[in-house]
């Protein structure tokens, strides 16, 4: 899973940050203004092709994608 974390991190900073901003695995993506709800869309796209997953609209919320860790959590819900 620590992998995992380091290729989502890696993927949000270089995608979503347009700063200096520090992004830790605990670090507020969605609550803290990093990802928008366009940007969710296309980091669900890229974590579904990435892993060869596909996560249900139902379970792609806010909640669920607000930081790495969370991201992570629910990735591993659906890989087999």
């Amino acid at each position: 899973m620590d992998e995992m974390k380091e290729v989502i991190k890696n993927y949000v900073i270089r995608e979503y940050v347009e700063d200096d901003t520090d992004v830790t695995y605990d670090t507020p993506l969605i609550s803290g203004g990093i990802v928008d709800s366009f940007s969710m869309v296309s980091l669900k796209r890229f974590l579904e092709n990435k892993y060869q997953i596909a996560i249900p609209d139902d379970k792609a919320t806010p909640e669920a994608f607000d930081s790495v860790n969370k991201i992570c959590l629910l990735v591993n819900e659906y890989i087999k």
